[in-house]
């Protein structure tokens, strides 16, 4: 899958002074742009189109600061209809505007062209299994809370502490089924993986399709359809192992593996622990087996 990757970067890299086809990068790497657009997000921190920027606008600034064209001319090749339209995107990316930086002679920012590897370091193993499970609902309480990659997530420990007793009883008293207990859920609301990107966090249990609305008082539904599900068991200091653990799920396990992810909540059923102590924990992310796939 690595080799696939690098091969659509191949393309962007061919197209950023043009309007850069992302179908046609996914196809090149086999595998769907959905798919496309949340492995590179996951691998490169980023979401693509940040880095397609970002990546346009170094080779812009690098044009600019020979001044051997015209701030307009380089604004066409780039794709860009207007100067205006330009000097924002190139703003975004170096902070200053093009015309400042020709006069300047300004150090600009460079985002390095991008390709990915594996690292093997044999010091982690990754246990897993693959279950598929029927419809059900996440039932419990919501937030919009940023991700956070390293260290306690303040806006989600918040959220959990403005639960009370009542909430967590009555979903107690609803769960039903796999992962079992009070778990949370994490919704992503856009392809990005990167560090502040908005979620949507929840605190509840699973339970079945159809519990009425009356039966839910206070707490929230999330309806999530039939499917299959990665599941991976984890034991390390909180919140550090967990981190790493979603983190190696994309990074190593998915393109070694012929899954690829799917629509839908990551489940984690966790005990929260004081930081720095040990626990267990259970990982669920919603997958699909990447067709063709040998036993496919």
């Amino acid at each position: 899958m690595l080799e696939g990757l690098n091969r659509a970067l191949d393309h962007v890299e061919r197209h950023l002074d043009r309007e850069v086809d992302v179908a046609e990068a996914a196809r090149i790497a086999t595998t769907s742009e959905y798919h496309f657009r949340r492995l590179f997000s996951a691998l490169a921190g980023m979401p693509l189109s940040v880095y397609v920027r970002r990546r346009r606008m170094t080779l812009a600034g690098a044009e600019v600061l020979a001044g051997e064209q015209t701030l307009l001319d380089i604004a066409v090749r780039y794709g860009y209809g207007s100067g205006e339209a330009f000097a924002r995107a190139f703003r975004s990316v170096h902070g200053i505007g093009p015309g400042e930086a020709r006069r300047a002679g300004a150090a600009l920012v460079s985002q390095p062209r991008m390709s990915f590897r594996v690292v093997i370091e044999g010091s982690t193993t990754m246990r897993y299994r693959i279950v598929e499970k029927d419809a059900f609902r996440v039932v419990g309480s919501k937030a919009r809370v940023p991700l956070v990659h390293e260290g306690v997530n303040a806006a989600a420990a918040a959220h959990v502490e403005s639960l009370d007793e009542q909430a967590i009883v009555r979903m107690k008293e609803l769960a039903e089924g796999e992962p079992e207990g009070v778990l949370s859920a994490v919704v992503h609301l856009t392809d990005s993986r990167e560090e502040g990107a908005e979620v949507d966090y929840w605190i509840g249990v699973t339970t079945g399709p159809g519990a009425p609305a009356e039966d839910l008082g206070v707490l929230d539904a999330l309806d999530v359809p039939a499917g299959t599900w990665a599941v991976f068991d984890n034991h390390g200091p909180y919140p550090a192992a967990l981190q790493e653990l979603w983190r190696d799920v994309f990074t190593q396990w998915f393109p070694s593996n012929p899954y690829v992810s799917r629509p839908g909540p990551e489940l984690l059923r966790t005990q929260p622990v004081e930081i720095g102590a040990e626990t267990d924990s259970q990982l669920w992310i919603p997958v699909e087996r990447v067709s063709g796939s040998a036993g496919a």
